[in-house]
C-alpha cells in the first residue's frame, strides 16, 4: 500500500435506532400494551435525566436545531451514507440509540444502551428482538458498509439467548451487545452462560459491552459520581470472563468494550499480568488454575477496545495496550463524538502517529474483528477516505518512526524489563 493511499476508515462505535414509537411493527403484538405504557413514561424519564444533569436543556435545543438534517441519519439510510461520506468513514459498527440527548430513539423497554440485568426477562427479549429485526433491515440495505450489533439480554433463559444469537446471525447482524451489569442475575463467571459464549464463538459474532448502564438510583443529583463510574461498568465483565477461564475454554470468543476509552487498560493489564506471574503481593494466593497463560496473551488473542474518540494520551500508551487492540470510533451521531468534524479531529489526533499504525487503529483492525470485506470497502475509501497528507502525516516517515522507537521497544515494560518511557504527547 502506497503512503498516499486514502485511509480505509471503519468506526467501531456508531449508533442507529428508530424513533421509539416506530418500533411497534417490529414488536410481537402481545407486547403492544406494555409498549404503550413504556411510551407513556418517556417524559418522566427525560425529566429524571435533566435532574441528574445528564441532559442540558439549552444544549439540547441548539444541538437539534443545528444538526436537524444530519441527525436523520440515525434511522434514514440515505442520509446516513451522506454523513459517513462527509466524515470519511467507509464502514461502521452500529450500536443502538441514535439519540443520546433526549432518548427519542430508545429501543423498546429500555434495552438499548441501558441494557442491564434488571429488565423483565420477557420484555427485555421482546424489545431486543424488535430492535434487532429493524437493524437487520437497516444494515441490509448497504451490508458492505455496516456491521449491525444485535442486542442480547444474556441474563435471560440460556436456550432463548442462544436461539437469538443464531437468529440474529442468520438475519445479517454481525456482533452482540451484552449487558455491562447483571444486577441480581448470575455474574458472567457462572457456567450457565457457557452455551452462550460457545454460540457467539461458533457464529463468529464478537461480544461487546457499551457504556450507558449504571446504578443511577444510587447517585442522587451528583452527576460527577455517574460520569466517574459509567465507563467502569462496561469494563467490569472483562475480568469476570478472564479470571473465570471463559477465554481459555472458548478460544474463538472475541470480547470488546465500547465507548469507555482505553486509558484504564495499561495499568489494569500491568496489575493482572504481575498477579498471574507471581508478583510478591500475590504469592499468598492460590494458583490461577483457570488460566494457562498471562492475561496480556488473552487480551491480544481475544479482546479489543472500541476506543471512541481515542485521546492523545491513549495513543501514547498504544504499545502497552497493543496497537491492534485499539479500534477507533466516531460515535456518530452522538454529540460527544467526532461527527460532523471527524476529518479535522483525525488530523489533530493522529498527525504524528506512524501511518501503518494509524491504518490499523483507524480501520484495518476493526475489519478483522467485525468481518468487513475490505475489498468491497476499498472503492468507498478511495472516494471518501482522507489521505495521510490530509491528516498532516509526512511522506517521509523515518522521523516519525524514530520518535516512537523508545516507546515501541519498551512496550509492556513489566514483560520486556525495559524502563518505563516518558509519555511523549500532550493529552
Amino acid at each position: 500500500m502506497a503512503h498516499d493511499d486514502p485511509y480505509l476508515i471503519i468506526s467501531s462505535d456508531c449508533h442507529a435506532g428508530l424513533p421509539t414509537e416506530q418500533y411497534r411493527p417490529y414488536l410481537d403484538r402481545r407486547f403492544h400494551r406494555a409498549f404503550d405504557e413504556f411510551l407513556a413514561g418517556r417524559d418522566a424519564r427525560r425529566e429524571a435525566m435533566t435532574r441528574l444533569g445528564v441532559r442540558n436543556e439549552a444544549f439540547a435545543e441548539k444541538w437539534f436545531s443545528d444538526h436537524e438534517e444530519g441527525l436523520r441519519g440515525g434511522w434514514d439510510s440515505a442520509q446516513r451514507l451522506k454523513e459517513l461520506d462527509g466524515d470519511g468513514v467507509a464502514g461502521e459498527v452500529v450500536f443502538p440509540d441514535a439519540d443520546a440527548v433526549d432518548s427519542r430513539t430508545a429501543a423498546p423497554f429500555g434495552v438499548g444502551l441501558g441494557l442491564s440485568g434488571d429488565q423483565d426477562p420477557e420484555l427485555g427479549m421482546a424489545g431486543a428482538q424488535a430492535h434487532n429485526r429493524w437493524l437487520a433491515e437497516f444494515v441490509g440495505r448497504n451490508p458492505e458498509r455496516h456491521c449491525g450489533v444485535a442486542l442480547l439480554p444474556v441474563t435471560a433463559d440460556p436456550d432463548k439467548v442462544v436461539a437469538e444469537i443464531h437468529r440474529a446471525r442468520e438475519s445479517g447482524l454481525g456482533a452482540l451487545m451484552i449487558p455491562s451489569m447483571w444486577v441480581d442475575k448470575e455474574p458472567y463467571h457462572d457456567r450457565r452462560y457457557d452455551p452462550v459464549w460457545a454460540a457467539a464463538a461458533e457464529t463468529g459474532m464478537p461480544l461487546v459491552t457499551h457504556s450507558g448502564a449504571a446504578p443511577r438510583e444510587e447517585y442522587g443529583d451528583h452527576l460527577g459520581i455517574y460520569v466517574s463510574e459509567v465507563t467502569w461498568w462496561p469494563a467490569r465483565p472483562l475480568w469476570f470472563l478472564l479470571w473465570s477461564g471463559v477465554f481459555e475454554r472458548h478460544p474463538g470468543l472475541r470480547f470488546g468494550v465500547a465507548e469507555s476509552g482505553c486509558w484504564w487498560l495499561p495499568n489494569l493489564l500491568w496489575f493482572m499480568d504481575r498477579l498471574y506471574l507471581g508478583a510478591h503481593g500475590g504469592k499468598k494466593l492460590s494458583p490461577f488454575s483457570e488460566l494457562k497463560r498471562p492475561p496480556s496473551e488473552y487480551l491480544d488473542r481475544q479482546v479489543f477496545v472500541c476506543a471512541t474518540n481515542t485521546k492523545r494520551r491513549e495513543l501514547a500508551q498504544r504499545y502497552e495496550i497493543g496497537v491492534d487492540n485499539i479500534l477507533w470510533g466516531s460515535d456518530f451521531p452522538h454529540p460527544e463524538g467526532t461527527w460532523p468534524r471527524t476529518r479535522g479531529w483525525l488530523r489533530d489526533t493522529f498527525h504524528d502517529i506512524p501511518v501503518e499504525e494509524s491504518r490499523r487503529m483507524l480501520g484495518l483492525a476493526a475489519a478483522e474483528v467485525f468481518g468487513f470485506d475490505t475489498a468491497k470497502l476499498e472503492p468507498v475509501a478511495r472516494r471518501i477516505g482522507p489521505t495521510p497528507a490530509e491528516l498532516g502525516q509526512p511522506e517521509d516517515q523515518a522521523a516519525v518512526e524514530a520518535s516512537w522507537a523508545r516507546s515501541r521497544e519498551t512496550g509492556r515494560h513489566w514483560l520486556t524489563g525495559n524502563d518505563f518511557p516518558s509519555i511523549g504527547v500532550t493529552p
